[in-house]
């Protein structure tokens, strides 16, 4: 029996898949991350913007296209936030976000099988990434997740140190919806740190608020054996206003002297960020604010999305922007991401740097250095082992590199 399990939306989707994909591997199913045909599909959805919804209700069409008897299963912050909207098109179960468990008992009642619930993600890649948490408390006013995903729930350090032991890959990523706030009774994300002071991988941060940003916490990741100095700190807007509407507790110039401080500890670090364009309240004056921050902090790379106002939020009852201006917007905010991130790569030009080898793309081996440029190297070599490494030039969206030693 053939199972796919299709994601859409962010790390976490993909690492709570992974789950399911080991799950219903225990079951006896051969499973894949590709639409292709297969007995069931598991699809799990996306609420972030009314586009992933659209794309979200599309999947089980694309699905059925390749097996009109598959049974489908589909579960995520979509059909969270509106379950009838799935099983009004025939689909066999139907949960949401919270309870993704049901999935693998509902497989398990349909195939006659026991059920064994959710346990580690299976591991495709040369990266692991580790769930810490879940859930959010910010209520950011755009956003319709803390209503889907619920309020803060965080793991275990010994389980968490406990997964990680039994990943075979090089490196982990800690991912969540919101880790800054990791929290388990009285641990601290700080805490978390130092509990991976022994750890022989390198070691990753998803996405973090720029609050974290302490002496403490810099000095904790500095205590690490292998830390990948990338440090993706959720912006929205260079706009001081905007932040205050958006319900972000920092101004700008509050999260700037936030990136002064990581530079301090790590001055190669790659400060990566997510941007929206046209929030409803944005001026032209607020907007300029925006790109002119892309300089000031230098950014190694930008994420830029047209505000989609999530019925639910308080946003949502603000007067939106033209559909025209937030598509100016969002194409001038692409262009001033594209030169920052070029600029942040030829910084590192004909220096030494490592990268861990992960997969062959039209010929060329890639991968990611620690501070996560992409690597395109034409020669074929070992998935999941590092190599030293000097950059050559820009190359689609990292840089040729040319092997060095260690």
């Amino acid at each position: 029996m053939n199972a796919v399990v299709f994601t859409l939306g962010c790390k976490v989707n993909e690492v709570e898949s992974a789950s399911i994909m080991a799950s219903l591997e225990k079951l006896g199913f051969e499973t894949s991350d590709k639409l292709s045909f297969a007995d069931i599909y598991v699809l799990n959805t996306c609420a972030v913007t009314r586009e992933a919804e659209k794309k979200s209700r599309q999947l089980i069409a694309r699905a059925r296209k390749f097996n009109p008897a598959a049974q489908v299963f589909v579960c995520g912050c979509a059909s969270e936030k509106d379950k009838k909207a799935y099983e009004d098109k025939g689909v066999t179960f139907v949960c949401g976000a919270r309870d993704k468990e049901e999935i693998i008992a509902a497989v398990a009642s349909r195939f006659g099988c026991e059920n064994i619930g959710l346990g580690f993600p299976k591991q495709t890649k040369t990266r692991a990434f580790i769930k810490i948490q879940d859930g959010c408390n910010n209520f950011c006013s755009y956003c319709i997740i803390p209503y889907l995903r619920g309020r803060e729930k965080s793991r275990k350090v010994e389980d968490i140190l406990g997964e990680i032991k039994k990943t075979d890959c090089p490196e982990i990523v800690l991912n969540g919806i919101n880790i800054s706030s990791y929290g388990y009774e009285g641990v601290t994300l700080c805490d978390l740190i130092r509990a991976l002071s022994g750890v022989d991988k390198r070691v990753r941060l998803g996405s973090l608020e720029c609050g974290i940003i302490t002496k403490e916490f810099l000095s904790a990741l500095k205590g690490l054996k292998d830390f990948a100095p990338q440090f993706h700190l959720s912006l929205q807007s260079g706009s001081t206003a905007v932040l205050k509407t958006m319900n972000r507790h920092y101004t700008r110039e509050e999260y700037i002297d936030k990136c002064k401080l990581v530079y301090s500890y790590f001055p190669d670090a790659a400060i990566t960020t997510d941007i929206i364009a046209g929030f409803a309240t944005e001026t032209e004056k607020d907007f300029e604010e925006s790109l002119s921050i892309i300089d000031n902090v230098g950014f190694a790379r930008v994420h830029a999305f047209a505000f989609s106002p999530r019925e639910g939020t308080v946003a949502y009852k603000l007067k939106d922007l033209h559909a025209d201006i937030k598509s100016e917007r969002l194409h001038r905010l692409l262009a001033v991401g594209e030169t920052a991130a070029k600029r942040y790569i030829e910084r590192f030009l004909y220096k030494p740097l490592t990268f861990i080898a992960e997969e062959v793309e039209e010929g060329l081996t890639t991968g990611y250095t620690p501070n996560y440029i992409k690597v395109y190297v034409p020669v074929p070599l070992e998935s999941g082992k590092k190599y030293g490494v000097q950059l050559s030039g820009i190359f689609k969206d990292g840089a040729y590199g040319k092997l060095i030693d260690n």
